[in-house]
């Protein structure tokens, strides 16, 4: 009972985190919003103390249930476990405390110090965000656009085509090694990843020790075959000695459903099984300390094809503007909060309509989401991401404000400009403006017809990105947003 229930859980925990990463529709969102809200280290960074206090409580009384319910890294890993259909695959393994102390340790250090995007690499639930948003949603747009093709094929327009955006090589390659890494893991060694590299496993392992609780041995029924040991994902029974480490058992159920003499039970524990010297000792000839991190510093540039207008003319895709500084999402209050709050999980990458959101490829900011106008600009009536963000990185706001909210302000760049390049009208930039902060001026002051050009109200401009979204210079705009590093109402 204990293993169906854990599992019709952690598959609807799994499921609900999954479709709301993919939802192309932009619905879910008001129905699933809360169980990133769940996560650990989301709610730490939100200073979210009830659901803290709710997972620790749980941990206290039931174990790990955490990992293997509401974490969906945790549930991934048991997917990819069970494709190894090896007869008893596993054993009992050491638990290596220098490296999960050493990885929490450098985990927490890293959040302290304000990098919360490189720490994010290892953290859970980010990690999984990325899995899906960089490898699973472009197959999966890709199936909902084939559906919207054969929709329209039979005059049905109830399934809509959604665009796809590259982000670059760097998330993918980044992703795609993390993932494999994962896979070969947990294909090997069951929870390998969840006992020795995740912070979270590690933190809530030390809590676990003390749960009320326990799966536990019944020494007079246990006959000895060491089933329960050979069948552990987390490589944490003895059977010989009937001990279980209960900081990596994750209370799976797997060795109660397959004891043969039902030796095993879950319920209180009076006295732990772990002695004290096994748990405290360290193994002082293997104290060398783990730095392994192989960085992939180099960026491949795709080649795209030459698309062409009607066979005439060449056109040039946008590029982006070197900004001083990048944009962030209008919530974020300022770049300081979104780099520490920020957990990379690219929940609002993927939930952008406006394909605005990509994950940044600097160092300080790894992952987390910077902004980018170059396939569409933030429209003052879509406050999604700021719905959906688990941490406070980006915080809720509404229509309303941020209409008003000053993230940056647009520049004009004059050398790019269509009216004095090609001598021919434009003001696209001031027709679509939202705010109505741009101003067509006679180029020659002292001609009033002569081409007109934009002037810039920074005092009104909220820096929507309209204006270089929507400038037919290429590939470089006329105007771009320049960011501010603490947004402002006006």
């Amino acid at each position: 009972m204990l293993k169906r229930t854990r599992q019709i859980l952690a598959a609807l925990f799994f499921a609900g985190i999954t479709l709301l990463l993919l939802d192309v529709s932009g619905t879910l969102f008001h129905y699933l919003s809360w169980m990133p809200k769940m996560q650990l280290l989301p709610a730490i960074l939100a200073a979210n103390l009830a659901v803290v206090a709710i997972i620790l409580a749980l941990t206290l009384l039931l174990g790990r249930i955490y990992c293997s319910v509401i974490c969906p890294l945790g549930v991934m890993q048991d997917l990819a476990a069970r494709l190894n259909r090896k007869r008893n695959p596993y054993s009992l393994s050491p638990a290596l405390w220098w490296l999960r102390l050493t990885a929490l340790c450098v985990f927490v250090l890293l959040i302290v110090t304000g990098l919360t995007g490189v720490a994010a690499l290892i953290a859970p639930y980010s990690t999984y965000g990325r899995i899906v948003t960089h490898l699973i949603q472009p197959l999966w747009i890709g199936a909902d656009n084939l559906l919207a093709l054969g929709a329209e094929a039979v005059d049905s327009y109830a399934v809509s085509e959604a665009d796809w955006v590259w982000y670059g090589w760097m998330p993918l390659i980044v992703t795609s090694l993390t993932l494999i890494i994962i896979a070969v893991l947990a294909y090997r060694g069951g929870r390998t990843w969840c006992n020795t590299v995740c912070p979270v496993g590690t933190a809530l392992g030390c809590v676990a020790r003390f749960s009320l609780l326990k799966v536990r041995f019944n020494e007079e029924q246990c006959i000895g075959c060491g089933k329960c040991s050979r069948n552990c994902k987390a490589a944490c029974i003895d059977f010989k000695t009937y001990d279980i480490d209960y900081s990596r058992c994750v209370t799976c159920g797997n060795c109660i459903d397959l004891c043969p003499k039902g030796a095993l039970n879950y319920g209180l524990a009076a006295s732990s099984k772990i002695k004290a010297e096994k748990e405290n000792t360290v193994d002082r000839s293997k104290r060398q300390f783990l730095i392994g991190t192989a960085l992939l510093a180099g960026t491949a540039l795709a080649q795209e094809e030459k698309k062409v207008d009607g066979g005439l003319a060449e056109i040039v895709n946008k590029a982006a503007p070197e900004r001083q500084t990048p944009l962030t999402p209008p919530g974020s209050l300022t770049a300081r909060n979104m780099t520490e709050k920020c957990t990379a999980c690219q929940l609002c990458v993927s939930e952008c309509p406006n394909d605005v959101l990509r994950p940044s490829t600097s160092l300080e900011h790894f992952m987390q989401p910077t902004m980018g106008y170059e396939h569409g600009y933030c429209r003052p009536e879509c406050v999604r991401c700021s719905q959906v963000c688990p941490t406070g990185a980006i915080r809720p706001i509404t229509k309303q404000e941020k209409s008003s909210l000053q993230i940056g302000h647009a520049v004009w760049v004059k050398q790019n400009c269509v009216p004095l390049t090609d001598g021919v009208e434009c003001g696209n930039c001031a027709r679509h403006c939202p705010t109505g902060a741009i101003t067509m001026v006679p180029s020659d002051p002292d001609d009033e017809w002569s081409l007109k050009v934009p002037v810039v109200n920074t005092s009104t401009c909220i820096g929507c990105g309209a204006c270089e979204n929507l400038c037919p210079a290429r590939p470089l705009s006329a105007i771009y947003v320049e960011g501010h590093e603490m947004h402002r109402v006006i």
